[in-house]
């Protein structure tokens, strides 16, 4: 019974934390929702539209960024601690075209008491490869402030 317990409380926990992130004013901003958030994983999608370009007429790295971000702040939050980035490192392969649906997929691949490793992959709908990205992240040890 317990166990089942455990069950409830940490769907609760990431469906809770689903909603912090898809509320927050930033990625209403941007239109980044969290579609996919299980403990060690997420899967954070926007569209790329005309207000995310760039002086030159291409995605802004910045934009990237933040749906990398978001996606890497799910997964390693999806544990029910606090944890921060440290370093993310990005590669950008190839700019998004127009209208393009971005896909970030982050999965926690190393985690220890204080920190914990991602792998980040950006894609768009035809699964092609916008960007790969690895980041490091602190935990904090303290529970997340909404539950």
């Amino acid at each position: 019974m317990i166990h089942e317990m455990d069950v409830v409380d940490e769907k609760q926990m990431l469906e809770t934390l689903c909603q912090e992130i898809n509320c927050s004013p930033y990625a209403q901003k941007l239109g980044i929702t969290v579609t996919e958030l299980e403990k060690g994983r997420s899967l954070v999608e926007m569209v790329f539209t005309p207000d995310l370009e760039n002086t030159v007429g291409m995605a802004h790295g910045g934009a990237i960024f933040s749906l990398i971000d978001e996606a890497f702040g799910a997964a390693t939050n999806s544990y029910g601690t606090v944890a921060v980035a440290l370093n993310i490192n990005v590669t950008y392969l190839r700019p998004p075209s127009p209208g393009d649906k971005l896909y970030a997929e982050a999965e926690v691949i190393s985690m220890t008491r204080r920190t914990s490793t991602c792998r980040i992959q950006v894609t768009n709908q035809e699964g092609e490869i916008i960007s790969v990205c690895q980041a490091l992240a602190y935990r904090k040890g303290n529970t997340l402030p909404f539950l």
